[in-house]
């Protein structure tokens, strides 16, 4: 009789445990309508979030000539009052933007990476922030954003310290039902690598850096898996952005690719189970005027630019000296050209190239002029070989 007990028990431990391993995880279902907005501003970024339940979120605004045009495309939609911005980092084509839309739209959260920048643009954004008297948050690193009921916004980078601006970068998973979005500012390639650690994967990706080969490497482009690629970039843009490496890792992984430049304002609907794009599929790949692709031969790159006291530093992170005679530094805002002496650069060394009233020579400095350089907001710097291939950028 115990025997039976016995058995009769076990087989209902098990029944038990059958139904709990059956239970069935609720299907989504379509919801109210979220719109995403990726507003053409030209070279840069901005977008507007719609969510289902009326919420609304601006995430970067472009240059600041483009913050009217963002402005009006609001007023546009009838949104008089946002209820978060975002700044993804300091640079100018993502904040600049912002200012006239400070200055204009009641704002009710202002979200910042944190990262500090002695541009103008930065301090007229904070000097903004501060008289409107609106609550300004650092998110960290896998922050959930409160937003919509409906939508989970988390925060997958967020580094207040990096040294590098596009290091600072805001990047925000953004998940509606069965949909997904990848919002990645300008995160490149080493960042790419630390939110692989996590899940990536998204039907909708805005790449990295306006299609930038420092971005969207293919290992990430596998992970994410996107069914749709954004690209925000202008026109015959003198980064030659995007890259044709990174369109042709997108269209190798089948994702359907929309850019600004192309069909202006891209809007992604979706009821959280099926989407739709408005835009038209990008038709072709915009050939750079210049070459853009980072040269294999040569470790030498742009490793600092300091915008204050005008110092560019250029390494070799090679294991042989290279000769840098009749490479050019280029400031890509003013058009101006450094031309390098004739000089080597050894393994491991660092040179710095000089200007403004403090600019000095001797030792490892390279005195270029005492004129002001690098004082244009979102000024990228170029070093060019001899033969005017382009060796590194920095933003």
């Amino acid at each position: 009789m115990k025997k039976l007990i016995v058995v009769l028990l076990c087989i209902f431990l098990l029944a038990g445990c059958t139904e709990a391993v059956k239970t069935e995880q609720v299907p989504v279902t379509a919801g109210h309508e979220m719109r995403v907005h990726f507003i053409d501003v030209g070279q840069g970024d901005s977008i507007l979030i719609e969510s289902p339940n009326g919420k609304t979120m601006l995430i970067d605004g472009g240059v600041k000539g483009a913050g009217q045009q963002v402005v009006s495309y609001l007023k546009e939609l009838g949104v008089n009052k946002l209820d978060q911005v975002v700044a993804t980092h300091p640079d100018a084509d993502h904040i600049g933007g912002l200012i006239p839309v400070l200055q204009t739209i009641p704002i009710e959260q202002f979200y910042d990476s944190g990262k500090v920048h002695t541009s103008q643009t930065f301090e007229e954004m904070l000097m903004a922030i501060d008289q409107k008297n609106i609550p300004y948050y650092v998110p960290k690193t896998g922050d959930l954003i409160e937003f919509d009921k409906d939508v989970t916004v988390e925060v997958l980078n967020a580094n207040e310290h990096a040294t590098d601006n596009n290091d600072a970068s805001i990047v925000l998973k953004v998940v509606y039902g069965n949909v997904s979005f990848l919002l990645t500012g300008d995160a490149g390639i080493a960042l790419e690598k630390e939110m692989m650690q996590n899940d990536v994967t998204a039907t909708i990706l805005k790449a990295g850096h306006h299609g930038s080969n420092t971005s969207s490497s293919e290992e990430f482009i596998r992970a994410v898996k996107p069914e749709v690629t954004i690209l925000s970039y202008g026109e015959d843009n003198k980064y030659g952005h995007p890259h044709a490496e990174v369109v042709d890792r997108l269209q190798a992984m089948g994702s359907n690719i929309y850019a600004t430049a192309e069909s202006g304002t891209i809007i992604v609907a979706t009821d959280g189970v099926n989407y739709t794009v408005n835009g038209k599929e990008a038709s072709r790949v915009v050939t750079p005027k210049t070459p853009s692709t980072v040269l294999p031969t040569t470790a030498v790159e742009i490793v600092s630019k300091d915008l204050v006291t005008e110092i560019v530093g250029i390494k070799n992170n090679g294991q042989q000296a290279v000769s840098l005679n009749n490479w050019q530094l280029i400031s890509l805002e003013g058009n101006q050209v450094f031309n390098f002496p004739n000089l080597s650069l050894q393994p491991g060394k660092i040179i710095y190239v000089t200007s403004g009233a403090n600019a000095r020579e001797g030792d490892n400095y390279l005195k270029w002029t005492t004129k002001q350089i690098w004082l244009n907001d979102g000024d990228a710097a170029q070093l060019r070989n001899e033969k005017g291939e382009l060796v590194s950028e920095l933003d």
